[in-house]
């Protein structure tokens, strides 16, 4: 069922010592204010928290009490109180308001702020024309690493792809440079560098710089990881905008997987409490499911169900010796995989039922089709997101024509009567990314509908929505598509229990162009060969290999290979990566600024927020 991993495969590095370090350094800030004390933490640091330091470590190092920075009145007696912040603007009036009640009210009270992952000029200036910046001391937490998995390392930065792709805000550059340059001092260097896009060239150059004016020891150092790639966001917001139908990817899609865990309320685990769940290679029947297509997992899980009760029935006839020994060692593990096991399945039912909400790739064929998803979204469900009905105008119409003015202003029109007329941002920053656009006079998309069939055969067409049709009709991503076999040729139906290429992550109708392009260039080991790609994806790319460091790197870490999103990466790339790593023998780790999917570049692109 699951993807194992070949025998010759090479071991990945212990990512553990990531959260030792993170560790050590936020105990030692804690203990430069020493004495009992408060701490205030920002909610989007909560969850990463949790994952390094839980509330008895901080315990142990004199935090009294913990409280989360929200916009209501601090109700602490501490005498110090310390700050866990990330380096935003709210959060410096936030403190400055707090510093300045106390002051009003003659109380005098010890100040730390700590930043993560740094500080920035701007948080500074903030404090200072509040008036408090000599009654706080600032300090770094320099934690931009966070392990979530054994192959998935994520620094937790989902504003990252606005304040970048959006807002041209090149802050968090640095923050990049600095996590590429603490992976090369403590795994070593990497000898093959390749990158493409505008973001992933300015990464890289700073890292280097970081590199040659630091006289590290780890220069010297027998690389553990051969490869490395750097991969712009926006050069395939397709895969991103895709609706996910691995197993691991749809749990995203409906529960949202946050920090590595999912909280399931009560109508999946059928009581009154909600469950928080790690969701990661330990849960050994998550790992077995967690890169299947979700058409699989069902038999899956009722044929581990069926060996669960088989192990049960074992204890009848068991003499006085046999039954301790089996309640002793297997009893408790068998009932804590029974248990998510009963989860998983609650779960499989109960997103069975929302279905019909995912632009699954099989769902539309004509131009009258895709049309049916800019009839009016009405808002029936006060529950269900905003950002839902527009997930669907990107995904199919990418393509630099855009719509026709007719289905652009009914979709601005009725959307705005729906929502609200403050989403004129939304669709204005929509513009700015290339993701919604107008059609100038003239273009029209009936008179490209024929062109479709000429890159796939009829029964790979049923597998294709609109949404590369118009792709290929209209925009770069047909001749990118032709050229890197996007939309791979069918005859028959595909097998998605026996995949045989990535498309299979999208039920073997389309390749993810991120993943089709890392495997191109490390077949090639360069980029010669797809300058016309690179020249379509109007990118920049580039490529740097140095022989002394290759030379000193063993055959294994050569088939180790990093990979860097920047701007987020979705589960449906790192589960298309995996199976390329088991097909062609090498291994994969994930770097990315945070998980991503079809919802979260929405909300990255809504002026209105929750």
């Amino acid at each position: 069922m699951a993807f194992p991993h070949r025998l010759d495969a090479p071991e990945l590095p212990d990512f553990s010592m990531l959260k030792r370090l993170a560790r050590d350094q936020l105990i030692y800030l804690l203990e430069q204010l020493p004495g009992r004390k408060d701490l205030f933490i920002e909610a989007d640091l909560m969850s990463p928290l949790d994952r390094i330091a839980n509330v008895s470590i901080l315990k142990q190092h004199e935090v009294d009490k913990l409280y989360k920075v929200e916009n209501k009145p601090a109700l602490s007696s501490s005498e110090q109180l310390c700050f866990l912040v990330r380096p935003r603007i709210k959060n410096m009036r936030y403190i400055a308001n707090l510093v300045n009640a106390d002051k009003t009210a003659g109380r005098t009270r010890k100040y730390k702020v700590i930043f993560s992952p740094q500080k920035f000029y701007a948080c500074e200036m903030v404090l200072e024309e509040e008036g408090i910046y000599g009654d706080v001391s600032c300090d770094e937490w320099a934690f931009s690493l966070l392990p979530l998995d054994v192959d998935l390392l994520s620094m937790e930065l989902p504003e990252f792809f606005r304040d970048y792709f959006l807002e041209g805000d090149q802050r968090w550059i640095n923050t990049v440079a600095q996590a590429l340059h603490l992976l090369s001092t403590l795994y070593g260097p990497f000898p093959n560098c390749y990158g493409i896009g505008r973001c992933a060239k300015m990464s890289y150059e700073l890292w280097k710089k970081l590199e040659d004016e630091e006289d590290s020891e780890s220069k010297g150092r027998r690389p553990e990881i051969g490869h490395i790639f750097l991969l712009d966001r926006d050069m395939d917001f397709v895969t991103a905008l895709c609706s996910q139908v691995v197993y691991e990817g749809l749990v995203d899609d409906t529960f949202r997987i946050k920090c590595g865990s999912v909280d399931f309320g009560p109508e999946v685990t059928s009581s009154d409490k909600s469950l928080k769940v790690l969701l990661n290679a330990e849960d050994k029947v998550f790992s077995e499911i967690r890169n299947e297509h979700f058409s699989n997992v069902f038999g899956f899980l009722s044929q581990k169900a069926r060996n669960l009760q088989a192990q049960y029935d074992r204890r009848r006839g068991m003499d006085i010796k046999q039954m301790k020994n089996f309640v002793s060692q297997e009893l408790k593990g068998l009932k804590q995989e029974h248990r998510l096991l009963s989860l998983r399945r609650c779960k499989l039912k109960y997103k069975s039922q929302f279905t019909v909400l995912i632009p699954a790739l099989g769902r539309l064929r004509s131009e009258n089709h895709s049309r049916h998803y800019l009839k009016k979204p009405k808002n029936k469900n006060k529950n269900r997101d905003i950002s839902w009905p527009l997930s669907y105008a990107p995904a199919l119409f990418f393509l630099p024509s855009g719509l026709i003015p007719k289905d652009y202003r009914s979709l601005k029109t009725q959307y705005l009567q729906s929502y609200g007329p403050e989403h004129l941002l939304t669709f204005s920053n929509l513009r700015r990314a290339g993701l919604l656009t107008e059609q100038a006079p003239g273009d029209t998309l009936t008179a490209m509908e024929s062109k479709v069939s000429k890159l796939v055969t009829d029964k790979a067409a049923g597998k294709i929505t609109d949404a590369f049709s118009s792709l290929a009709k209209r925009s770069n991503f047909r001749a990118i598509s032709k050229k890197l076999n996007l939309i791979p040729r069918v005859d028959g139906e595909y097998d998605l229990k026996v995949p045989r290429d990535m498309a299979y992550v999208f039920s073997g109708a389309y390749v993810p162009l991120s993943c089709r392009i890392i495997e191109q260039v490390l077949e090639r080991r360069s980029w010669q060969g797809l300058d016309e790609v690179v020249r379509l994806l109007n990118c920049i790319e580039f490529a740097f290999t140095d022989i002394t460091k290759e030379d000193k790197a063993s055959s294994e870490s050569l088939r180790l290979i990093l990979v860097v999103f920047l701007g987020g990466c979705t589960f449906s790339e790192i589960s298309a990566l995996r199976f390329l790593g088991r097909e062609k023998g090498y291994r994969f780790i994930f770097l990315t600024t945070a998980i991503t999917n079809s919802a979260r570049l929405m909300e990255a692109m809504s002026e209105v927020k929750a």
